[in-house]
C-alpha cells in the first residue's frame, strides 16, 4: 500500500468519543456507533469555530498498540475549542504517514487499516486519523485520508 511522509501541524479537533479496543470486532460496533450518533443526532451540525466541517475519526490515548484498547472519537477540526458540551482533543504536530484510499466508506477503510497493521511503520501511536473529504454524494465512491502517526 502506497503513503507519503508528511508533516502536519497541531489541530484541534471536537467530538465524542469512546473507549473501544479491536478485540473481536468490538471496534467496529462502537466506531459505527458514534458515526451515527455524531452525524445522525447532530452533533457535527453543533461544533462552533468549524474550519472545514469535513468528519475526522481520531485514534488516540492508546494503552500500547493497536491490540491494546484505545479512544476513538469522531470529531472536525476547529480554531477554538469553544464548545463546552463537546469533548476537545489535539492532533500532535509532527510526522505522519498519509495513506489515500477511494471506495465505499466502511469497506474502503476498513480494509486500508488492515494492509496498514501489516505494514513495518515506526508507529508512535499517539494521535492517528481519518480525513472524510465529503467529496460525493455516493457513499460508495468517497476519498478518505488515513494519516498515521511515526517516528
Amino acid at each position: 500500500m502506497n503513503y507519503k511522509i508528511v508533516t502536519l501541524n497541531e489541530k484541534i479537533i471536537v467530538g465524542k468519543s469512546i473507549i473501544t479496543t479491536n478485540e473481536n470486532g468490538k471496534s467496529m460496533k462502537d466506531i459505527g456507533y458514534m458515526w451515527q450518533h455524531f452525524i445522525g443526532e447532530g452533533v457535527c451540525d453543533s461544533i462552533k469555530n468549524k474550519i472545514t466541517g469535513k468528519g475526522i475519526g481520531l485514534y488516540t490515548d492508546y494503552e500500547g498498540d493497536a491490540t491494546m484498547p484505545y479512544r476513538f472519537m469522531c470529531g472536525t477540526e476547529v480554531s477554538k475549542s469553544d464548545n463546552p458540551n463537546l469533548e476537545t482533543r489535539i492532533i500532535d504536530g509532527g510526522k505522519y504517514a498519509k495513506f489515500t484510499v477511494n471506495g465505499d466508506i466502511m469497506n474502503a477503510v476498513g480494509k486500508a487499516w488492515q494492509e496498514i497493521w501489516s505494514l513495518d511503520l515506526d508507529r508512535k501511536f499517539s494521535s492517528d486519523f481519518e480525513l472524510y473529504h465529503n467529496d460525493s454524494e455516493d457513499m460508495n465512491n468517497q476519498t478518505i485520508d488515513i494519516y498515521i502517526s511515526i517516528n
